[in-house]
């Protein structure tokens, strides 16, 4: 329990890893992306730009992305890595996941960083089209891929295709052979280790939708398979272990067996399969109590854990690719919203204060999804007022509509305060809905003097387009 308790109410105590601020105006900036600041009157910043600016402009909610920060990161990430695997071996390339945000513009951001692109979908291949990516450095994943996606990813060129079961292979095949090319596959190997942050688990069997399983030899035949094939070239294999990952554990004992499967098949068949995919899943810091490394020092653990596991095998160190997605959109973002009802509820055992915001669930739904933790801060103005922890609640018909389950913030919250949460970049804008009836917010990109939308809000008439009572002509419909 924290030294004080928070609030003039005595509110309910806050957790334990929540620490009791010094200065509740203040930010904590690696919450934060590198633009974002408060100026003396406690407005946030962001480019220079304050958000009350922002609000009064462009409405709330809003999700405001910082694009030198993004920008930054992409490029932190792929020098990074470069770096380090340029010591080791052939080289690395880092793959942004699309499905952690994705747009035209910020495919756009990836390419100019010299990433590639995971995409998962026909529509994220048509977003990467659209924006101009090289074909070559995307790559299709996804356990159920339809006929129209392979098909897309084949006529386009994509750099690799990775096969996700059995049934795959011939289909893959036969859509190569009828467009006369060789398809670029990898093989998504489940290699029995799953990760919780710093933690692993090494599996007897892996009850999961996604890979080939090590254990029981199907990664193996997928391989022989593939090598069987003429319309098929096996390239690499690929695994991934979990998100919001802190440590090298769960990957050391990833690559160990992936390495060794690669060694079995390049011995067996008498050929090279030149690279590894390692995955992605590099924690970020989403509140005080998470310890990311840095980019640099997370290249640097990895490169030595493949080249001394190769060592161990006795095989060359492979050309290594990862997946970024969450690393580097993450902290690039923050939701705007602004307050609405603040209400005091008696639990019986203190007071909780919910402060319930113009947004929620239909922008972020991760906290009811994964219990994921947020922290945000008073956005608006300075307070002097005590601090009392809060819990940022959403405006939908769900008792699990949290945005913010426990953070301080000015005993003086207020109706019209605006209220920012860090670290929406990623899988929040992607995961929205239109729950309730709410249209979706928009991404507001700041860059300098620049502030535009690179996904604009979606009106009413946008979110009613494909109800047919709403086309002209119908009742009331205009």
């Amino acid at each position: 329990m924290p030294a004080h308790i928070s609030g003039v109410l005595h509110a309910i105590p806050s957790p334990v890893w929540l620490p009791y601020p010094d200065d509740v105006n203040a930010l904590m900036p690696s919450l934060w992306a590198r633009n974002v600041r408060k100026d003396d009157d406690g407005v946030l910043q962001v480019a220079g730009h304050s958000v009350t600016d922002l609000a009064d402009e462009y409405g709330t909610p809003t999700f405001v992305l910082d694009v030198d920060d993004f920008k930054h990161r992409a490029r932190s990430f792929a020098e990074a890595f470069s770096r380090a695997f340029d010591r080791v071996g052939p080289g690395s390339r880092s793959y942004y996941a699309g499905k952690a945000f994705l747009c035209t513009a910020a495919a756009g951001w990836v390419a100019e960083a010299g990433l590639g692109l995971d995409a998962c979908t026909l529509g994220e291949l048509m977003v990467a089209r659209q924006a101009g990516l090289d074909p070559r450095l995307v790559g299709l994943h996804g356990n159920n891929k339809s006929d129209e996606e392979i098909a897309f990813a084949l006529d386009w060129g994509i750099g690799r295709l990775v096969v996700d079961s059995l049934a795959e292979i011939p289909r893959v095949a036969a859509a190569a052979a009828e467009r006369g090319v060789r398809a670029r596959v990898m093989i998504r190997v489940t290699v029995g280790v799953e990760a919780h942050t710093h933690d692993f688990i090494a599996t007897a069997h892996e009850d999961q939708k996604f890979g080939l399983s090590l254990q029981s030899g199907d990664a193996r035949r997928a391989a022989d398979q593939i090598l069987a094939s003429d319309h098929l070239e096996l390239i690499g294999l690929h695994s991934h272990i979990g998100s919001q990952i802190f440590e090298k554990d769960g990957f050391e004992v990833a690559a160990g067996r992936i390495i060794g499967l690669r060694a079995e098949i390049e011995r067996d068949h008498g050929v090279s399969v030149p690279e590894v995919d390692l995955g992605g899943g590099f924690g970020i810091r989403y509140t005080s109590q998470d310890t990311p490394k840095s980019f640099e020092r997370i290249a640097e653990l990895l490169a030595d854990v493949v080249a001394r596991t190769c060592a161990d095998h006795d095989t060359s160190v492979p050309f290594v690719s990862f997946e970024p997605g969450r690393a580097i959109a993450g902290p690039a973002m923050f939701t705007l919203y602004r307050a609405g009802t603040i209400k005091q509820v008696d639990t019986g055992s203190g007071h909780r204060c919910y402060v319930s915001v113009d947004g929620g669930m239909s922008d972020n739904v991760r906290t009811a999804l994964y219990d994921a933790d947020y922290s945000c801060t008073l956005a608006n103005r300075q307070s002097s007022v005590e601090p009392t922890v809060v819990r940022v609640v959403g405006k939908h018909c769900e008792s699990g509509d949290i945005v913010v389950r426990d953070e301080y913030l000015p005993g003086d919250v207020s109706a019209g305060d605006l209220i920012a949460v860090p670290g929406t970049g990623a899988y929040c804008r992607p995961l929205a809905s239109n729950y309730n009836h709410v249209p979706r917010p928009g991404v507001l990109a700041v860059e300098g003097e620049d502030v535009r939308w690179v996904i604009r809000p979606e009106s009413y008439q946008d979110m009613f387009a494909s109800d047919p009572g709403f086309a002209p002509g119908n009742r009331n419909g205009e």
